[in-house]
């Protein structure tokens, strides 16, 4: 059984995370056929900011458009930017961690310089300037999420590398002068890839709440794209009269959000058992 498979058997709070993830990529998979009516279609002004009903369940916008199916639609850009950015950042910091971790002490410095200077400025100070830098769009956003969240991931495999290089098996790879790419995808990255994994399970929330805020701002999704931060950005101005604009996109973010950091905390328990006390902690009663 794999890793996965057993943080969820084991943690009732894996399970819980695994359902808030699938929901709402269940929604986003059935958004055309379920989807009340054409998310995109403006309404006559009989159907505008109606609250929710049995026609329009979580009611209707400033345009009359059905929120319901704007919701499911906007989770595919949402979700899809969360993930690729992610992706972007765990692929950058694991190519940086590697090239740290098993180059010369040169390159190593060099590396590790130019990750704490990056580390060095806040995150949201990085991402307004990238994303000031050009025209406003989803791929910029998933640009900017990977660009500021790959240092802590580099950091991560930089370590792991360091005393994987120290082990007899890579030694004896090192002594037989194998190219360096080959040396990290065969006998370093297999032992690495759990880290790399957990990383990214625990930095997905977050990326979709960067994306609900780059949205929000108008950096991220533009018309007609949609995207749960764009609705949020929506319905802000008819907070007073119509608070289930900005509601149920809000609440689809944090739910989702939850969902990844729960599924990612199993998943860290499951590669360190230490984690949660199960098998005890050195120097202590495990408690």
């Amino acid at each position: 059984m794999n890793v996965v498979g057993r943080a969820l058997l084991r943690d009732a709070g894996g399970r819980t995370g695994l359902v808030l993830i699938l929901l709402p990529l269940l929604a986003v998979v059935l958004s055309g056929p379920l989807a009340p009516g054409d998310p995109l279609r403006v309404g006559t002004a009989a159907e505008q900011l109606l609250a929710p009903s049995r026609a329009h369940p979580l009611g209707t916008d400033a345009l009359g458009r059905d929120v319901l199916g704007r919701l499911m639609l906007g989770g595919r850009a949402s979700l899809a930017v969360g993930w690729s950015g992610v992706l972007g950042a765990v692929l950058i910091g694991t190519l940086v961690g590697l090239a740290a971790g098993l180059g010369p002490r040169r390159l190593d410095r060099a590396l590790m310089a130019l990750t704490d200077l990056f580390l060095a400025f806040p995150r949201v100070f990085l991402v307004l300037l990238l994303a000031a830098a050009a025209a406003p769009s989803l791929a910029l956003v998933a640009a900017v999420i990977a660009a500021t969240g790959w240092m802590g991931v580099a950091r991560l495999v930089r370590a792991e590398a360091l005393v994987l290089r120290e082990r007899p098996f890579v030694v004896a790879a090192r002594s037989l002068e194998l190219p360096a790419w080959r040396l990290a995808a065969r006998h370093v990255l297999p032992h690495v890839l759990p880290l790399v994994i957990l990383a990214a399970s625990l930095r997905v929330g977050g990326a979709i709440l960067l994306e609900s805020f780059l949205s929000y701002l108008g950096l991220g999704a533009q018309d007609p794209t949609v995207s749960w931060g764009a609705m949020i950005e929506h319905g802000q101005r008819h907070l007073a009269d119509a608070w289930w604009l900005a509601a149920f996109p809000g609440l689809a973010i944090a739910l989702t959000a939850i969902g990844h950091n729960l599924l990612g905390d199993a998943l860290r328990d499951e590669l360190d058992p230490r984690a949660d006390g199960r098998y005890g902690s050195p120097g202590g009663d495990g408690a």
